[in-house]
């Protein structure tokens, strides 16, 4: 039986990028899916929009080609989730924690400004992504293996982004 590793560490970035190629490749052969997230929020929106105001969703343009529902981008989604954890549990780098030490050692140990932050950097990813057409998935991976030169821009805007955003926050380091 393989044994875990005595430190916990990452997996090989070369390893986890195969074996993300892997998976949609076999995604595409067996259900003609290709990877995405970010339509996922939209729905979960109307899905809860359903609870309170059914009329409402029923009459918006967007959901009346097909109504929120749980669908196999859930499924992603929650796969994407379950994945981490394991994973995490797996390497033994699990652990909760409120401020995370990189955050902590540059903004301080404030876990509602970390979750105001968190919670408006997610707002403004979504709306990226919806405006892009897709997100780091659906773009990045799915887009690139079909050669979508929109995705390949979509790319480049993400990292260059994140690379920004993180010299911004961490000054550099």
């Amino acid at each position: 039986m393989p044994r875990l590793p005595a430190e916990p560490g990452p997996m090989n970035p070369y390893v986890g990028g195969a074996l993300a190629g892997l998976l949609l490749i076999a995604s595409v052969v067996f259900v003609d899916k290709y990877f995405g997230a970010s339509t996922t929020f939209v729905r979960a929106a109307g899905l809860l929009e359903l609870l309170f105001a059914p009329d409402h969703v029923a009459d918006n343009a967007y959901f009346k080609k097909e109504l929120p529902r749980v669908d196999w981008q859930w499924m992603f989604v929650a796969g994407v989730m379950l994945g981490s954890l394991v994973s995490s549990m797996l390497n033994r780098s699990f652990r909760i924690t409120a401020v995370p030490d990189s955050w902590r050692a540059r903004f301080g140990d404030r876990p509602r400004l970390r979750a105001v932050t968190a919670f408006g950097g997610g707002v403004l990813a979504i709306i990226g992504a919806r405006l892009a057409g897709g997100c780091p998935s659906g773009h990045g991976l799915s887009g690139s293996v079909q050669l979508a030169v929109s995705s390949f821009v979509a790319l480049v805007c993400f990292f260059v982004g994140g690379l920004v955003m993180a010299r911004i926050l961490y000054k550099g380091k």
